[in-house]
């Protein structure tokens, strides 16, 4: 795979990150596994829109689907996924925190 297959595939990953449902998604699942109702219970969003975040996230790779019976679990793929989100958070607050400094001198 040359590179720019990898720039392509990254970037998918990156616009499947970039929704603010799906981040808190992410930090809900870096807590463990949850069914799909458990989930849907610690956000303020319809099954439609959750199902809708869900598939977009499985089908970049972002978080695993296991069916039992009736029931669809989700965790994250890897903690890394989680990992990437807090780094992410954490340039954003340098950011932030270099504008405060500038403003107030």
């Amino acid at each position: 795979m040359n590179d720019k297959n990898i720039y392509e595939l990254h970037s998918k990953i990156c616009k499947a990150l970039a929704n603010p449902i799906r981040i808190e998604i992410i930090e809900i699942l870096n807590k463990g596994e949850l069914n799909f109702g458990d989930l849907l219970k610690f956000l303020d969003i319809s099954k439609s829109n959750l199902s809708q975040h869900l598939s977009v996230m499985v089908s970049n790779g972002l978080v695993i689907q296991r069916k039992e019976g009736i029931n669809s679990y989700y965790k994250l793929s890897s903690v890394k996924v989680a990992t990437a989100c807090q780094i992410m958070r954490e340039v954003m607050i340098e950011n932030l925190n270099g504008k405060i400094n500038l403003l107030n001198k």
